[in-house]
């Protein structure tokens, strides 16, 4: 036989067999949340066999002799599922990560999961309200806001969550950007239990000054829909860094000032309102107006001009519509971003009455 046919036929049959037996889990790192000490925790791992051949776990290892592991001995026919399960002794206080690795005949590497989570004293339960509903789950809040942000810094948001519902659940964060990161905390929530949804800004992610937004999802379960029912908004706002500005530049640098920085607009019969401010630039060098945004809907803003000289003044209109500002989730605001070192972040605050 041809000596290039051979090899071939040898490189298939090593392609072949890649995937003959393969692990799959819904979950590869389960959290346990809050554990009580000296109570042992049991979390279980539903996997699968994806492959087309019989998988045949050999053996498994744990980190540390605190875990104990139970799983099936027999052969696990192609395309069926089947449960690993952990414990873990919980005799120590503190933050716990534990990894399972599963030797197998899906290949010579083990495949691994974690448990991990905190033991503690005593569980202390949430003791705040729950006037939001996320899908099946009663929240604290429904809108996240990273406010006063610098370049580099990581900060952190928790969401209170309960299921309301009947069923056991397993929330997961869906549409995550970037420049988010977030986790749940059990993995799973029974009926009447608490959870924590943490969310994670990497600043260094986002693209420019000001306010980024955006909407990411509360799912019930891995692989989830998304739907308005389980929208939760996200806004962050970066500033700009005058870390290296010299005493002479910061003594040369503008200075804005409004007429005012807190607007009250009664509606009464008509359904959108107009109110102005001015602007003026008291410094000695030009005020850039880098950046003006609305954190809701509902508002509309007309600047005559971006750029003022020293002495020179700008008007600012903001429209308020009724109908619109009835659906918004955060207090109707205007961010403007500019060049002040003392002022690089001003917010209007738009009182509705």
């Amino acid at each position: 036989m041809n000596k290039k046919i051979i090899v071939l036929s040898a490189l298939a049959s090593i392609a072949w067999n890649a995937n003959a037996q393969k692990i799959t889990a819904t979950n590869e790192i389960i959290d346990c949340g809050s554990v009580t000490y000296n109570h042992p925790v049991t979390v279980k791992f539903d996997l699968q066999n994806s492959g087309y051949a019989d998988l045949q776990i050999k053996n498994i290892k744990t980190s540390c002799g605190c875990t104990t592991v139970d799983f099936p001995k027999g052969k696990i026919a192609p395309g069926s599922a089947f449960t690993v399960s952990a414990t873990y002794d919980a005799r120590q206080l503190g933050h716990f990560i534990k990894d399972i690795g599963i030797y197998s005949n899906a290949g010579p590497k083990p495949y691994y999961l974690s448990i991990r989570g905190a033991v503690v004293e005593e569980i202390i339960d949430f003791s705040g309200t729950y006037p939001f509903e996320i899908a099946q789950v009663k929240a604290d809040i429904n809108n996240i806001e990273f406010d006063d942000v610098n370049r580099g810094e990581r900060p952190v948001k928790k969401i209170h969550i309960m299921n309301k519902g009947t069923a056991t659940i397993s929330p997961v964060v869906m549409h995550l950007p970037s420049y988010l990161e977030a986790t749940v905390s059990p993995t799973t929530i029974s009926p009447g239990r608490q959870g924590v949804v943490t969310v994670t800004l990497d600043s260094k992610k986002l693209r420019d000054f000001g306010l980024t937004q955006t909407s990411i999802f509360l799912g019930m379960f891995p692989g989830d829909k998304v739907s308005p029912a389980k929208e939760i908004s996200v806004s962050a706002v970066l500033l700009p860094a005058f870390t290296e500005m010299t005493e002479t530049e910061y003594a040369n640098a503008p200075q804005l000032r409004l007429s005012r920085e807190n607007i009250d607009i009664h509606f009464k019969k008509s359904l959108k309102k107009t109110e102005s401010i001015t602007i003026e630039n008291t410094g000695r060098s030009p005020l850039d107006i880098r950046s003006l945004q609305m954190f809701t809907t509902g508002l509309k803003v007309k600047l005559n001009k971006t750029k003022l000289m020293p002495n020179e003044k700008a008007t600012l209109k903001i429209t308020a519509e009724a109908k619109a500002l009835k659906t918004a989730r955060s207090k109707p605001r205007v961010l403007m971003i500019t060049n002040d070192p003392d002022k690089s972040k001003v917010v209007i605050n738009i009182n509705i009455h």
